[in-house]
Protein backbone atom coordinates (compact mmCIF):
# COMPACT_ATOMS: atom_id res chain seq x y z
CA UNK A 1 0.00 0.00 0.00
CA UNK A 2 1.05 3.65 -1.22
CA UNK A 3 1.56 6.55 1.34
CA UNK A 4 1.67 10.08 1.04
CA UNK A 5 4.04 11.81 3.25
CA UNK A 6 4.79 15.06 3.69
CA UNK A 7 7.80 17.02 4.66
CA UNK A 8 7.30 20.66 6.33
CA UNK A 9 11.02 22.67 7.39
CA UNK A 10 11.06 26.07 8.73
CA UNK A 11 14.43 27.86 9.45
CA UNK A 12 13.42 31.75 11.00
CA UNK A 13 10.79 32.43 14.19
CA UNK A 14 9.14 34.34 11.42
CA UNK A 15 7.83 31.08 9.03
CA UNK A 16 5.26 29.16 9.74
CA UNK A 17 5.19 25.47 10.49
CA UNK A 18 1.50 25.23 11.16
CA UNK A 19 0.65 26.47 7.59
CA UNK A 20 3.26 24.17 5.79
CA UNK A 21 1.63 21.57 7.97
CA UNK A 22 -1.88 22.78 5.95
CA UNK A 23 -1.03 22.69 2.76
CA UNK A 24 0.42 19.04 3.49
CA UNK A 25 -2.69 18.03 4.88
CA UNK A 26 -4.50 19.41 1.79
CA UNK A 27 -2.45 17.73 -0.31
CA UNK A 28 -3.28 13.89 1.30
CA UNK A 29 -0.50 13.55 3.83
CA UNK A 30 -1.69 12.21 6.94
CA UNK A 31 -0.80 13.91 10.16
CA UNK A 32 1.06 10.90 11.28
CA UNK A 33 3.24 10.98 8.37
CA UNK A 34 4.17 14.45 8.09
CA UNK A 35 7.84 14.77 9.29
CA UNK A 36 9.35 18.05 10.30
CA UNK A 37 12.66 19.90 10.97
CA UNK A 38 13.13 23.40 12.40
CA UNK A 39 16.32 25.07 11.27
CA UNK A 40 18.18 25.82 8.55
CA UNK A 41 18.42 24.17 5.25
CA UNK A 42 21.86 25.29 4.25
CA UNK A 43 24.14 22.51 3.06
CA UNK A 44 25.45 20.03 5.31
CA UNK A 45 23.11 20.89 7.94
CA UNK A 46 21.73 17.64 9.39
CA UNK A 47 17.62 17.56 9.27
CA UNK A 48 16.45 14.74 11.54
CA UNK A 49 12.74 14.84 10.22
CA UNK A 50 13.95 14.78 6.47
CA UNK A 51 16.31 11.55 7.24
CA UNK A 52 13.19 9.90 9.19
CA UNK A 53 10.86 10.61 6.71
CA UNK A 54 13.64 9.30 3.42
CA UNK A 55 13.96 6.07 5.66
CA UNK A 56 9.87 5.24 6.03
CA UNK A 57 9.32 5.70 2.67
CA UNK A 58 8.94 2.66 0.38
CA UNK A 59 8.61 2.13 -3.29
CA UNK A 60 5.65 3.71 -4.53
CA UNK A 61 5.24 6.27 -1.88
CA UNK A 62 4.66 10.16 -2.85
CA UNK A 63 6.62 12.84 -1.05
CA UNK A 64 4.87 16.05 -0.73
CA UNK A 65 6.32 19.44 0.08
CA UNK A 66 4.63 22.98 0.38
CA UNK A 67 6.88 24.44 -1.35
CA UNK A 68 10.84 23.08 -3.35
CA UNK A 69 12.98 25.12 -1.12
CA UNK A 70 11.39 23.46 2.02
CA UNK A 71 13.90 20.57 0.99
CA UNK A 72 16.61 22.60 -0.24
CA UNK A 73 17.86 25.86 -1.81
CA UNK A 74 20.91 24.50 -4.08
CA UNK A 75 21.19 21.75 -6.97
CA UNK A 76 24.19 20.08 -7.73
CA UNK A 77 24.36 19.83 -12.04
Amino acid sequence: MTAILGYARVSTTGQDLDAQIAVLAAAGADKGRIFTDNLSGSAGTERPGLTAMLDYARPGDTVVVAAVDRLGRSVVA
